[in-house]
């Protein structure tokens, strides 16, 4: 290896080392996130999903990539979309929008809500679930609510009246391995924090006053909502799914062919 080489590569070393001992001391909270249980190919869940969104979520956040017509690939038809969906629109191939301008969107929250239409793309369907469960009563913060996934988020807890009020609860162990096994057991959104004393947290969301769902109803009203994000995301990928498994079983049925073809040609040499 050249010298310059060499200096290059010791150079990446050292950089990498350097962002793992800054992440280190900046001791923020290992988040575990489970799989958010969403199936984009499950066309009751996405229309469930777009009427969950456009009721809770485009009041402020918009989706300026999406079209409403484009939710007739979700076995819905023009009739129902003007209907049931359409409450900012005129026009069926107009883009979802909102009226809240801007500058209205940081006068009020202090930035303006961001839009949607690859959110899923940008934080990844999990973090979303996760993130959508993980708010929680704290009456420091300015709006009154905090997140486990996204602390300190500008964002209040607008589906609180369906989820209820929940509550940060916090067990301390006297070491990181204790407190890896404490957050396993918990078998849901939890995050590990380090304290003073080379002690650890488990941090956990706990319901506190009930809201107007249960706990099973609103993880599935969330679960609709973060299926129909991440279809709007991308949704020519529905599409490409189909093809794929068309591929495949067509692949797998000339297999058929191709091996009898290749019996028959190699059984007079065996």
């Amino acid at each position: 290896m050249s010298v310059p080489m060499r200096k290059l590569v010791s150079f990446l070393f050292a950089l990498l080392i350097g962002m793992s001992g800054a992440a280190a001391a900046s001791g923020g909270a290992d988040v575990r996130l489970p799989p958010a249980p969403v199936n984009r190919l499950d066309e009751e869940s996405l229309q469930r999903g777009a009427r969950n969104f456009v009721n809770y979520c485009l009041t402020c956040h918009t989706a300026k990539y999406m079209r409403y017509n484009r939710l007739t690939d979700l076995g819905l038809s023009e009739a129902q979309i003007v209907d049931n969906l359409m409450f900012a629109s005129d026009k069926i191939g107009e883009t979802m929008t909102v009226a809240m301008t801007q500058a209205n969107g940081k006068a009020w929250f202090g930035a303006p809500p961001p839009d949607l239409s690859v959110e899923s793309r940008i934080r990844g369907r999990d973090w979303l679930y996760n993130y959508l469960l993980g708010f929680y009563r704290d009456e420091k913060s300015a709006t009154g609510w905090n997140n486990l996934v996204f602390p300190n988020v500008g964002m209040p807890h607008v589906l609180w009246e369906l989820s209820g009020i929940n509550k940060l609860v916090e067990t301390e162990y006297e070491d990181h391995e204790q407190a890896t096994a404490g957050a396993i057991a918990v078998k849901g959104l939890s995050a590990i924090e380090p304290l003073q004393g080379h002690k650890y947290a488990v941090l956990q969301v706990a319901p506190d006053v009930p809201g107007s769902m249960s706990r099973v109803e609103y993880e599935s009203f969330v679960a609709d909502l973060v299926n129909y994000m991440d279809y709007m995301a991308e949704p020519v990928k529905n599409k490409r799914i189909h093809l794929g498994i068309l591929v495949l079983l067509f692949l797998g049925v000339l297999f058929v062919f191709a091996y009898a073809l290749k019996r028959e040609y190699w059984k007079d040499l065996h």
